[in-house]
């Protein structure tokens, strides 16, 4: 019988989608499920956007195009980085992918060596593909713990201690999945001096939720004088224009550019030649940033409204996030109140007695000592469904406690 590489059998996964099959299977037998799983706008493409689509088809953009994107891209996602993020970048220093994801394994195994030693240091709780990609890829994980009391920030001194000659990337996520963190200017300028004293580090910024940031403005780290050159900026078409099932993302480096493309002629070839050109659209055009900020003020409603009643069902405390679509209540309390040993076990009694989903910690990396357990819920629904969710929770937990 042939084996299976452990690497591969090693590798995490992303829950949600382990979850959703579950969801779904509870739907198609007639369950009434509220879910609260997916980080994916619940609104349809701005239909500028699809309309273009369309008439790529009809105009036969369905041949490949270069690995590193098609050209009318490249420079409408330069021209989107240079305007937001306050620095100059070139289309040259673009590179086109089928989303955001693939440029996490891009650019570890493009700064990394397995058998090296070589680590990468990545938030947690975290977007889980950050821990998996840098085992898969042979180097060592370094999770640095997101606290509560930092509003899910992490601690510039944990960071300082953990930075040593074998890292060789740090992955900042801001705003954050899953608990809505966003880094501020000035913990920008502090990392970036945490960072410089180590010339073999890289930057890995992870801006895919870059216009949803609700108190302030964005901000990235390649604005920072000296870090544009090691940073790898990375945003996507897929929360901004809710076009999570287009796969198009864009990332911006200029010496790491052309090993990234190299990265896409190995795995996908290009991304969709179609979409390419509706995400050229989506930059480009202003009806489409009309649909943007429509999105964003809906979102910003419903943040409201999940985070007061969450607050309101007894034992669970939630800090208003400041960005992304999610909310990350600490539910120690109610996990004492119901009897559960762990939010895990919490997730499935809500998901089995109240039909409501969520996501438990533990599927964004290991719970960090002394802080608790937390459970994730994506507020990208209805606020109906928000509100009838949040009744049933309050409901079960006042009932069952």
């Amino acid at each position: 019988m042939t084996d299976i590489s452990p690497r591969t059998l090693n590798m995490g996964t992303e829950n949600s989608f382990v979850v959703l099959a579950k969801v779904n299977k509870l739907i198609a037998e007639g369950k009434p499920i509220i879910s609260f799983c997916i980080g994916q706008p619940d609104f349809r493409t701005p239909e500028n956007i699809n309309q273009v689509a369309i008439k790529a088809i009809n105009d036969g953009k369905s041949t490949y195009t270069a690995s590193d994107g098609i050209p009318e891209l490249k420079k409408a996602a330069a021209d989107y980085f240079t305007k937001t993020r306050k620095v100059h970048v070139t289309p040259e220093s673009v590179v086109v992918g089928s989303g955001g994801k693939p440029f996490i394994m891009y650019t570890i195994g493009s700064v990394t060596q397995p058998g090296q030693g070589h680590e990468v240091i990545f938030p947690n709780p975290g977007y889980p593909i950050y821990s998996s990609q840098t085992i898969a890829q042979g180097a060592k994980p370094v999770p640095l713990p997101l606290l509560e009391e930092k509003k899910y920030n992490f601690d510039m001194d944990d960071l300082k201690k953990k930075m040593n000659a074998n890292t060789r990337l740090l992955i900042l996520n801001s705003p954050q999945n899953p608990t809505g963190g966003v880094l501020s200017k000035d913990e920008l300028y502090e990392i970036a001096e945490i960072v410089k004293p180590y010339p073999n580090c890289w930057v890995y910024s992870d801006e895919v939720y870059s216009e949803l940031v609700f108190d302030g403005e964005f901000n990235s780290i390649v604005s920072v004088p000296g870090m544009q050159e090691r940073t790898v900026i990375v945003d996507s078409s897929s929360k901004t224009f809710a076009m999570p099932g287009w796969r198009i993302g864009y990332a911006a480096n200029e010496k790491l550019a052309p090993h990234l493309a190299r990265w896409v002629t190995n795995t996908d070839s290009c991304a969709t030649h179609l979409c390419q050109h509706a995400a050229v659209e989506a930059l480009n055009h202003e009806s489409s940033w009309a649909e943007v900020r429509k999105m964003k003020k809906v979102f910003d409603e419903r943040r409201n409204i999940i985070v007061d009643g969450l607050n309101s069902i007894p034992g669970f405390r939630c800090l208003k996030p400041g960005g992304a679509f999610y909310a990350w209540p600490n539910v120690t309390e109610a996990c004492e109140k119901l009897g559960c040993k762990d939010s895990e076990e919490l997730r499935e009694r809500i998901l089995n007695e109240t039909h409501v989903a969520v996501l438990s910690d533990n599927h964004f990396g290991t719970r960090n000592e002394g802080e608790g357990q937390h459970i994730r819920f994506s507020y990208a629904t209805s606020t109906d469904h928000i509100k009838e969710g949040i009744a049933r929770l309050k409901k079960w937990v006042e009932d069952n406690s």
